[in-house]
């Protein structure tokens, strides 16, 4: 009996997150220097793309009859600021919630598309993301309430001999929140796209089995087509999510709650 060694060996489902070189080079420039375009910084660049090119379709220039475009800019753009407002009381970081919404939610669906990059997917993009929400909250936070903002770390009423404890517990909470923040979104995106590629790789050696095979795999098909369709709801969830998040945090800073 002969088998097709081929057919049996199947890519592992991790290799899709990894990051890889598409182009580089060297160059003599200040000593010597390496350019190098990876499938992460090509992916963002298309992010930024694609969200100016939203943004300029969704532009009504003036007509009396929105696009449809513009229309649901505009809903989201209310949905957005219904969020700022409720959370946070302030429309001055509306801009910043409004871009990082649009960063994560155009990241999460572009990666949805097959054969593409998830850059949600990377740790360092997810992890450097929260962390660098969280020193900017805490510059927030000292800016307004200066030294009194360690009282953030030291609750009312705490006995003097149990300050040092609970200021190590409350740091390690409030670095924890950080962590959390980009962890929820990197395992929730990891764990979809992990589960759509041993899907689409078993199905797809089922679908190449034969007639009979083919019609009993349209079943499993069906619910792949599903999962599919909830991969697109978790990408909406997460980014909401994440941004509501980052809207708490920061009512955090500016009230010291």
């Amino acid at each position: 009996m002969n088998f097709n060694h081929s057919n049996l060996f199947i890519n592992s489902p991790l290799e899709q997150f990894e990051v890889t070189s598409l182009l580089g080079f060297n160059a003599p420039i200040l000593g010597y220097m390496s350019f190098t375009l990876t499938n992460l910084g090509l992916y963002s660049a298309l992010i930024f793309t694609v969200i100016l090119g939203l943004h300029y379709m969704g532009n009504n220039d003036k007509k009396l009859l929105p696009s449809k475009w513009s229309i649901a800019l505009e809903t989201l753009f209310a949905s957005i600021n219904s969020i700022v407002r409720d959370q946070i009381g302030k429309e001055i970081y509306l801009p910043f919630i409004y871009s990082l919404f649009f960063f994560i939610l155009i990241a999460n669906l572009i990666g949805n598309i097959p054969y593409t990059y998830t850059i949600t997917t990377s740790i360092i993009v997810s992890i450097g993301l929260s962390f660098t929400i969280l020193i900017g909250v805490t510059i927030l936070g000292l800016s307004i309430h200066k030294i009194h903002f360690f009282s953030f770390f030291i609750p009312s009423g705490t006995p003097l001999a149990l300050v040092p404890l609970l200021v190590l517990i409350e740091l390690i909470s409030y670095l924890a929140r950080a962590f959390s923040l980009g962890i929820r979104l990197f395992a929730n995106v990891v764990a979809g796209h992990t589960l759509l590629k041993i899907l689409s790789t078993f199905l797809y050696q089922m679908f190449s089995g034969g007639l009979i095979i083919f019609i009993v795999t349209l079943l499993p098909f069906a619910l792949f087509l599903a999962i599919t369709g909830l991969e697109l709801a978790v990408s909406f969830i997460q980014t909401y999510v994440f941004v509501l998040l980052v809207c708490s945090y920061i009512k955090d800073a500016i009230e010291l709650h």
